[in-house]
């Protein structure tokens, strides 16, 4: 399995992703594992194992295989020793020949020069095993080993302590950890020097379930709408100390993501439905240009309601007070009656 990594709270997250079906098939990922708490779990048992009856147990397992290891050198030496008794000797037996029996004399130039190959093997393996005793373990390097059980998990548990040398020492005491995903995830973790453990772990919940937003926050937001914009809903949730699904303060962006995801109809949409008119439509019935409508709305001869946050509004439907072009009252009579008409 591959690694990828993302950002979660400023900090790389692992998933774990099997891709041979994506290389082989160009299909989807066998599986896709998120590693933030299996890496947590594997931590806290290597924190664990970590101790000093473990360290003290893994030295006298590393003593006996020292003398073990003592023992195959001294055959290994033994065997050196007599390889270039063996070489010589077969050297002699060819040189004695006949030169004229070249049946004979191909038979023990090849057994010469087999006897010279063992004699070089003899001579890698002794030195390979004079290299293995040379790495057993003084009492300063069990002292320090032993100085792990303290240290390990107060390196591991730091939170200033990178990444990338939590690899390191996870390499030098695991061997592999396999992973199978089904109802839950199965760990099979293998240390090195072949102990084993099995971890079983929850399947995580879908992104969307663990950042779905709570279903009173909805209900309120809906609520709110009839009445304010989604800054001003944004800056409400806020003053309450509500938080969205991630945890974060609300935003007009997040409320209408909000309003997105659960198809909750938009202030514009609330406010046609309860009869509000666009600025065109107030001019026609006026009978007067857009930014004439427009300077009376700032001058407060005609209500209107913002739908946004950009300032953009609809108006209150016309009554007797709106005001109309001219300032002769029998025009103003005039557009009262033609407006109780419509009505």
């Amino acid at each position: 399995m591959s690694v990828r990594y993302h950002i979660r709270g400023g900090r790389l997250v692992p998933d774990y992703v099997c891709q041979r079906r994506t290389i082989e098939q160009a299909k989807q990922p066998c599986q896709q594992i998120p590693g933030a708490n299996l890496d947590q779990v594997i931590g806290e048992l290597l924190v664990e194992t970590v101790t000093p009856m473990a360290l003290e147990v893994a030295l006298a397992v590393q003593q006996e295989l020292a003398d073990r290891a003592q023992e195959v050198n001294r055959l290994c030496q033994q065997q050196v020793e007599r390889a270039p008794y063996e070489a010589d000797l077969a050297q002699r037996r060819y040189m004695k020949v006949d030169p004229d029996n070249r049946l004979v004399a191909n038979t023990l130039e090849s057994f010469w020069n087999q006897k010279l190959r063992e004699l070089a093997g003899a001579q890698e393996e002794y030195e390979r095993q004079c290299q293995s005793e040379n790495s057993l373990l003084d009492e300063q390097q069990r002292a320090g080993i032993l100085a792990l059980a303290t240290d390990f998990p107060r390196l591991w548990q730091d939170p200033h302590t990178p990444d990338r040398e939590r690899k390191r020492m996870v390499q030098l005491i695991l061997e592999d950890v396999t992973l199978i995903k089904g109802a839950q995830i199965t760990a099979y973790i293998r240390f090195k020097g072949g102990a084993t453990r099995s971890l079983s772990l929850p399947s995580p919940h879908p992104a969307w379930q663990l950042y779905r937003t709570d279903p009173l926050v909805v209900e309120e937001v809906d609520r709110l709408l009839d009445q304010h914009t989604d800054g001003e809903i944004a800056a409400i949730l806020n003053e309450r100390g509500l938080r969205s699904g991630r945890g974060r303060t609300f935003n007009h962006m997040i409320v209408a993501r909000i309003r997105s995801n659960y198809d909750l109809a938009d202030r514009y949409s609330r406010l046609r439905a309860a009869g509000m008119l666009t600025r065109q439509e107030v001019a026609n019935i006026l009978g007067v240009c857009e930014d004439t409508v427009e300077k009376w709305h700032w001058r407060g001869l005609l209500r209107a309601k913002a739908y946004n946050d950009k300032g953009q509004c609809l108006f209150e439907p016309l009554d007797k007070n709106t005001p109309v072009r001219g300032k002769h009252k029998v025009k103003r009579r005039a557009f009262s009656k033609t407006v109780s008409n419509q009505a």
